[in-house]
C-alpha cells in the first residue's frame, strides 16, 4: 500500500494526513489532546483534505470537547498507590505526611510527595503541578540555547502554561513561545521535538511544505518523536 504524508493546519488545528490507496476519507479524534488525524485516499490533495476538515469542524470540537470532560473525571486524589508519568517514565506515587513544607523527590522508581497531614487533593496537585513546572525551567533553557545557535535565532520570552489542546504555540510577532506543562511528563525527546517546530514557526507560519522541509533538515526524525509524544498517556494517572 502506498503511503504519504502531510501535516495541514485547519482554524487552528493541527491535522496529520496520511494518504493511503483506500476508497473514502476517514477522520478521527484521538487522546488525549484531542490529536485529529485524517485518513485520506491519493486521489485528494491537501486542498481537498482542508474542505473536508472543514466541513466537519463542528464534529471534531465535540469530540475534543468531550475528551476534555473526560480528562476532568479522571482526576485522582494524590494518594500512594496513583502513578504519574515523569519525563516518559511511569513512577509510582507515595505520600508521606509529616510537618514542615511540601516538596517532591524521585526516590528509586518512586515519585514521593511529602505533605503536611489534611493536605487536601487540591493542594496535592497543586503541589505536583509546581514540581512539573520546576522540571520544565530547568530543562527547557538549555534547549533553547541550543536551537537558538544551530538556526540562528534568539528566542526573547518563553512561557509555561496548561493547554487543553496544544503541545506548544508561538507569536510571530513577539517571538514569545509558550510550552504545555503536560511535556514534563514526557520523553525528553519530545519536549526538544516541540522546541524546535515552535522556533521553526518564526521562519514558516504554516505546517507547509517548506515547514516539513526544514524540519526533515534539522530534525530528521521528528515524526518519530511527534509520534512518541502523541501516543503515550497524558493527565490519565494509573493504577499498580
Amino acid at each position: 500500500m502506498n503511503i504519504a504524508n502531510a501535516y495541514l493546519t485547519v482554524r487552528g488545528i493541527d491535522i496529520d494526513v496520511v494518504y493511503k490507496d483506500i476508497k473514502n476519507l476517514h477522520i478521527g479524534v484521538y487522546p488525549p489532546m484531542g490529536r485529529v488525524r485524517v485518513a485520506a485516499p491519493t486521489r485528494l490533495n491537501d486542498d481537498a483534505v482542508r474542505l473536508a476538515v472543514i466541513q466537519r469542524l463542528p464534529w471534531i470540537r465535540r469530540q475534543r470537547d468531550k475528551l476534555r470532560a473526560a480528562e476532568r473525571q479522571s482526576e485522582r486524589e494524590m494518594v500512594t498507590g496513583e502513578s504519574h508519568y515523569v519525563w516518559g517514565v511511569r513512577r509510582r506515587l507515595k505520600v508521606v505526611e509529616r510537618p514542615g513544607r511540601a516538596h517532591l523527590e524521585i526516590d528509586g522508581e518512586r515519585l514521593v510527595l511529602y505533605v503536611p497531614a489534611d493536605t487536601s487533593a487540591e493542594k496535592r496537585r497543586n503541589y505536583l503541578d509546581q514540581w512539573y513546572r520546576d522540571q520544565l525551567r530547568q530543562t527547557i533553557p538549555e534547549l533553547i540555547a541550543k536551537w537558538e545557535q544551530t538556526l540562528d535565532v534568539t528566542v526573547p520570552k518563553w512561557t509555561i502554561r496548561r493547554m487543553k489542546t496544544k503541545w506548544g504555540s508561538c507569536n510571530r510577532k513577539t517571538r514569545h513561545l509558550w510550552f504545555n506543562i503536560e511535556l514534563a511528563k514526557k520523553h525528553p525527546d519530545c519536549l526538544e521535538y516541540i522546541v524546535v517546530h515552535e522556533i521553526m514557526h518564526y521562519s514558516e507560519r504554516h505546517h507547509d511544505e517548506r515547514f516539513t522541509a526544514l524540519m526533515d533538515q534539522y530534525l530528521p526524525d521528528w515524526r518519530q518523536r511527534r509520534d512518541q509524544l502523541n501516543g503515550a498517556p497524558l493527565r490519565h494517572e494509573e493504577w499498580i
